[in-house]
Formats: C-alpha cells, structure tokens, sequence
C-alpha cells in the first residue's frame, strides 16, 4: 500500500493551562495541507521494520509509525503476534518545524492497517489508540480541519474554513517543541486573554484576521529565523502570517492560488537556504 500522511498548520493555538503531569492545555484549530509524506506499507511480514530516507528520523522502534504498526497488530493478533509489517517513509515533510509530520505518519499506518484488515476497530477505537502513541495522532485520524482541545486529544468538528491557500517556509532549522513549552511564560500568556473569548465573530473562520499562536514569541527567541520568514512572507503580500505549532515552519495565507505562485517562487529565488512549500490548505 502506498499512502500519503498529510502535513498540518495551526490557524490558531491558545495555551490555556497545564496540567499537574507538567501537560499544557490547549485550544487550537488545525488544519491539513496538502504536503505529504509517502508511507509504503508491505504486510505479510514476521516482523515489523520502519526506514525513513531522511537522516534525523529514527528508523527502528524509535519511530512513531513503528509503534502505531505494533500497538495496532498486537491489538488485533495478541502479544507475541508473528504477523509484522515493512514500512518505508519517503519524507518531504520537514522535521521539527511544527507540522506534525510523526504523529500524521503514525495515524497514516493505523489508519493504512485498519483499512487492510478489513476495518476490525472503530473510528473511535483508531482515535483512542492514537492518543496512547501521541497528542498529534488522533487529529490526523479524523483526517479534517478541527478544534483540538486538552492536550490536543479531544477533537470537535471545526467550523467553516474560507478556502486559502498556504506558503510555507522551514528555514533549515528545527526547533525542539520540549523547550518552546520549557520557556513559556504561562502565566503571562493566560493573564493576557483570560477575558477573551477563544474564536471568532459569525459562522466562518477568515485565516487573515484570527491567526493567533501563544508559542510564537517564544519560538522566535529560540529561532530568529522565524521573524525572517513572517517578514519575508509580508514583503510579498501574504493576507496573514503565522508559525505553526512550535515552530520552526511560519506559513502565509493567501486567498488568491496565482499570488500564492509568484511568492512562492519569489521567496525561492531570493531565500536558497530555506525551503519553500506552495500549497492548498484542506479545507
């Protein structure tokens, strides 16, 4: 089976609190694009093996796709199941810039798996075992734009979506999503919005005027580079700016597909070290 494992941005993440296990809380509004890694899974196997082509991803157990193929066997055959899988990764999803590109790996085998098998858990079965592997994996099983909450695990439907499309850039440096939640002044995070209500005004989110990211600023501290990059997408007329998740990737929006073009070559042109993605936010 060949699969694709989308890529995601966060439109808007808010912390809202942190749990006594040192877990934060968050509300944030994802959304897939149309950035992909390329999953082969080959069944019939004794064993499970996992190979990445990019040299940062582990290729053995310590990958999370990995895991998702053994907890998923083990929950269908039992412990000590002989039954395995080969999966190979073909990365083109940049690693450490905050688009989940693990965890939508991970969900992409279970859901890959599933669907082999003939389907034997549920959809509610699938998101379960995907918050036991990770907080990203069970946005990336419902597969759609939604409002994460808790940790990121507990999911609802988001609302309408104005259709966009997105440029992205990594700039070559990734950033560690442990030490961004490390540096994180909570408490002036929560000070700075307890009064203001979490979404927005009539029934359709409009990516150019609610954009909004509690991790940014300290991100930035972190990787300059993520003020480049939100600099370098307003000087070529991205409708909003924003960095995904913990960065290091910022992404803009842009309404119009042949705008979003020539920025996109542009920044290529005038930015080599970095890497330049145009492409469809799936709404």
């Amino acid at each position: 089976m060949r699969l694709l494992a989308p890529a995601k941005i966060n439109l808007f993440l808010f912390v809202t609190g942190k749990r006594p296990d040192g877990y934060h809380l968050l509300r944030s509004l994802m959304c897939p694009i149309g950035l992909y890694d390329e999953i082969t899974l080959t069944v019939g196997k004794k064993e499970i093996t996992c190979h990445c082509n990019h040299p940062d991803v582990p290729s053995g157990p310590g990958n999370l796709a990995h895991r998702a193929a053994a907890a998923f066997l083990e929950r269908i055959f039992g412990t000590g199941t002989e039954d395995g899988v080969a999966i190979s990764i073909d990365k083109q999803i940049p690693v450490g810039a905050g688009l989940g590109g693990g965890s939508s790996n991970a969900a992409t085998v279970l859901l890959g798996l599933n669907r082999h098998f003939g389907s034997p858990l549920s959809r509610e079965q699938l998101l379960s075992m995907g918050a036991s592997l990770g907080a990203d994996v069970p946005f990336f099983i419902f597969s759609n734009p939604a409002i994460a909450g808790g940790i990121g695990d507990i999911l609802e439907p988001a609302p309408p979506i104005r259709p966009f499309r997105v440029v992205l850039i990594y700039p070559e440096v990734a950033v560690s999503t442990a030490e961004v939640y490390k540096k994180l002044n909570f408490g002036l995070t929560n000070h700075e919005k307890e009064n203001k209500k979490i979404l927005f005004d009539g029934d359709v989110f409009d990516p150019a005027v609610h954009l909004h990211n509690d991790l940014e600023a300290v991100a930035a501290t972190l990787c300059p580079e993520i003020k480049s990059a939100r600099e370098a997408l307003a000087s070529v007329g991205a409708d909003g700016v924003l960095t995904s998740g913990s960065g290091s990737s910022v992404f803009g929006v842009f309404f119009d597909a042949g705008r979003a073009e020539t920025a996109a070559g542009t920044l290529s042109q005038r930015f080599k070290n970095w890497r330049v993605f145009s492409v469809e936010a799936l709404v």
